[in-house]
């Protein structure tokens, strides 16, 4: 890092409403210039941006202070950064934003959960993050106006959940074959002149962007060269995937006429397939056999252009209704997708008042289940010894996310089965400390009693162990076509964060109450934003519903604001299926 810059402020005292909103009204005008396909203006104003000294210091604030992996080590072993650090790395950005050269990445190999394989990531420097920070704020709004409507991975306002109502919305009025594809080591294996030809960004983006993707690993204190693929962990790499896969849709979709055949029967139906993309697991959806190969085959050979191949043990072609090798249906992001036969009286009808004899469902999957039941079993085998109390805070937020992310599908029936199962491991867990007392001794101790009988595990009334099935049931609302965080409408994307599957009720409400702004430092809460509820007093430890407010985590770890004894977190990531490239783990390590 350079000398320390002498500056006339403090990094506590920065009005980031103010950067945040010089920044965004560059990026709105990216977005705006790149939807009439304004290249020259794109790239005026992507050089603006990158030499403003908001965007350095915000992006340095982004891997230092605000990301899950800001306290995670590259090559030169910089953790963490003190107040005046990070004035002194966004002075350095300011005055060199874009070298034409990087650091190796640490490369950290990290389990798959539920698998024997390992997935690799790439860490860079402290440096180097905050760069590719700065690039992604220039790149994203301009890529964001061109990216196909049903590609949601890695995009910000875009989640699973969205990826899944689309899916159910291509199948609820007919019976359909489905391509479930996922293409093979995607990160790692993406070829790096086409992704920088695709890019067609101007000279002094293009050299920094190749001098990452060729930057090299350091793994085991040796030094690997890098020829293809982008290092999966670095702060741009998600952005880099998405592009580099950007056009699979139009490829299929081209390839087809709008109408069936006029030989066909029913030529009013559509024929074109319907893609559906998160990150690099895809579903290519048709009514014909004949043309999802055909479809199958235009999508291996356009992947082939970018250096990359689907994966044949997890590709397979199925029928939403009938067995074709295998069972009928499909998991995708730990959803089951599939559609159950009905009689004439129990079965909806299609825009045609016709009886579709069939009733679509989505479920958690029952990979996703067994999951869910080995983390409660695992944390109840680690914890044999501690209180019940103990007991309670470790599962409530695991259960949470799970529940809160499967909330939006059939799934009530599940979470009572579930709720089942969980009864049974937390009776041998209870059973195993009094092994000499009888089953209705340990139900009266660990069991609260409700109306139904000892219904809740719990130690009194505010500690009690969620139960699954008490979580209500609320259909997810896709996002509308192919809008973007960056078109400027703020309230629409406020107010949809506050309905996210993945939020607590509780959480859900302050966000509608408060319209979409935290309360400290009066910014909208974007898509990917961490938020902490706080007591709405800094000397009031009240922490009754009426009494509490939600804020940005940052806001909330400001020490004249919040400390440990007075903030409670939203539930961590565990039990959700779509969470942060990085994460930090409780030892220091990283996981994804």
């Amino acid at each position: 890092m350079s000398t320390p810059a002498t500056v006339m402020y403090d990094w506590n005292t920065i009005d980031w409403r103010t950067l945040e909103r010089s920044v965004f009204k560059l990026q709105k005008r990216i977005y705006q210039a790149a939807g009439r396909n304004d290249t020259t203006a794109v790239h005026q104003l992507q050089r603006l941006l990158i030499k403003s000294k908001a965007a350095a210091i915000l992006a340095v604030r982004r891997v230092a202070q605000v990301n899950r992996g800001k306290h995670t080590a590259g090559v030169d072993g910089v953790a963490s950064l003190t107040d005046t650090q990070k004035l002194d790395l966004a002075h350095e950005i300011m005055s060199n934003p874009l070298p034409p050269e990087a650091q190796p990445v640490r490369r950290v190999w990290i389990p798959k959960p539920g698998k024997d394989e390992k997935r690799p990531l790439g860490i860079p420097v402290m440096a180097d993050r905050a760069r590719q920070a700065l690039a992604k704020m220039a790149l994203e709004p301009e890529w964001e106006a061109k990216f196909e409507p049903n590609s949601y991975g890695f995009r910000p306002g875009r989640s699973c959940h969205d990826a899944i109502e689309a899916i159910f919305s291509a199948i609820q009025q007919a019976q359909k074959y489905v391509l479930d594809a996922d293409i093979a080591k995607c990160f790692d294996r993406i070829d790096q002149k086409a992704l920088l030809d695709k890019l067609g960004t101007f000279p002094m983006l293009r050299r920094a962007i190749k001098a990452w993707l060729k930057a090299g690993v350091m793994d085991g204190g040796k030094l690997f060269p890098v020829d293809e693929g982008t290092p999966q962990g670095g702060v741009i790499s998600p952005l880099l995937a998405n592009i580099a896969l950007h056009g699979l849709e139009t490829a299929v979709r081209d390839a087809f006429p709008h109408f069936k055949p006029p030989q066909q029967q029913k030529p009013h139906i559509r024929w074109k397939p319907q893609v559906i993309r998160y990150a690099d697991d895809f579903v290519i959806i048709h009514p014909d056999l004949d043309a999802l190969q055909r479809a199958k085959g235009i999508a291996a050979e356009w992947l082939k252009g970018m250096g990359l191949e689907m994966k044949p043990s997890k590709t397979r072609i199925t029928h939403t209704l009938r067995e074709i090798d295998g069972p009928p249906g499909f998991d995708f992001l730990g959803f089951n997708v599939r559609q159950y036969e009905r009689g004439v009286n129990c079965c909806p009808v299609n825009g045609m008042r016709e009886r579709l004899g069939f009733t679509p469902s989505i479920r958690p999957s029952m990979e996703s289940q067994k999951r869910l039941l080995r983390k409660v079993r695992d944390i109840l085998h680690r914890h044999r010894t501690a209180s019940q109390t103990a007991i309670v805070y470790l599962l409530n937020p695991i259960l949470n996310g799970w529940g809160n992310n499967f909330s939006a599908v059939v799934s009530k029936d599940i979470f009572h089965r579930m709720d089942h199962f969980i009864f049974w491991k937390l009776y041998a867990w209870a059973s195993r400390r009094h092994s000499n007392k009888g089953r209705g001794w340990i139900v009266r101790k660990y069991w609260l009693r409700g109306p139904h009988g000892y219904s809740r595990f719990g130690a009194e009334r505010k500690c009690r162990l969620v139960k699954l099935s008490d979580i209500p049931i609320e259909r997810h609302v896709k996002v509308q076509g192919a809008r973007s965080p960056f078109d400027g409408d703020a309230v629409y994307w406020s107010m949809r964060a506050g309905k996210h599957p993945d939020l607590r009720r509780s959480i859900s409400g302050l966000i509608q109450k408060q319209q979409g702004l935290c309360t400290r430092c009066g910014m909208f809460f974007r898509p990917g934003d961490r938020m902490v509820k706080v007591s709405a007093s800094w000397a009031d430890i009240d922490t009754t519903p009426a009494r509490m407010e939600l804020v940005h985590d940052y806001c909330a770890w400001t020490p004249a604001v919040c400390d440990d004894n007075h903030c409670l977190f939203e539930e961590p990531d565990d039990g959700k299926l779509s969470r942060p490239v990085l994460k930090t783990s409780a030892d220091g390590d990283v996981r994804a």
